[in-house]
């Protein structure tokens, strides 16, 4: 039996040969295919992005320098307005401190003048106030005085007394 094997199985591994070179040439075939697909998309590629990125890279080549300057401007500014700021901080901290005291001052003068003036108006009121009021007694004394002095002489002299009324209480009292 092994001899009538023999050539069914070199038959099959020749079929199998076959098959395999069958595959490979499908499989050559395809990436021939796709190894032109490859080369015109790099050709193109090179036709249309490649002077893009040869643009950019020119237009970042000489922005470079431009940005750098920029870039140093604006460090120079940041700090000189820091500088600035600090300055503006210390004046104006400086300016509050000193209004804040005059402020204080102000208050202390107001203070002490309306304390004087209530002082000035208590003395004011002890020295001219209470003599007057006490002038003013003595003066109302002495006219009543003289108007019951006289009064008694016109009775004397037969003139009817005028009816002065009730004295008001507040002039009774000093």
């Amino acid at each position: 039996m092994d001899n009538n094997l023999i050539p069914i199985f070199v038959a099959l591994t020749g079929l199998a040969v076959l098959l395999q070179s069958g595959v490979l040439i499908a499989m050559y075939l395809t990436m021939r295919k796709t190894g032109a697909r490859v080369e015109a998309i790099a050709s193109e590629v090179q036709l249309h992005v490649m002077p893009t990125i040869e643009q950019a890279q020119t237009l970042f080549a000489e922005l470079r320098p431009k940005l750098e300057a920029i870039s140093e401007n604006i460090q120079d500014t940041t700090t000189t307005v820091r500088g600035q700021v600090e300055r503006v901080d210390a004046t104006v901290t400086d300016v509050v401190d000193r209004a804040r005291l005059q402020i204080i001052r102000a208050d202390e003068l107001l203070t002490r003048t309306l304390d004087r003036v209530e002082c000035t108006s208590d003395l004011v009121h002890k020295t001219v106030v209470s003599p007057v009021k006490q002038v003013s007694g003595l003066m109302r004394g002495i006219s009543v005085g003289f108007e019951a002095l006289f009064s008694g002489q016109a009775k004397a002299n037969g003139a009817a007394r005028q009816p002065r009324g009730p004295i008001p209480q507040d002039e009774m009292f000093i």
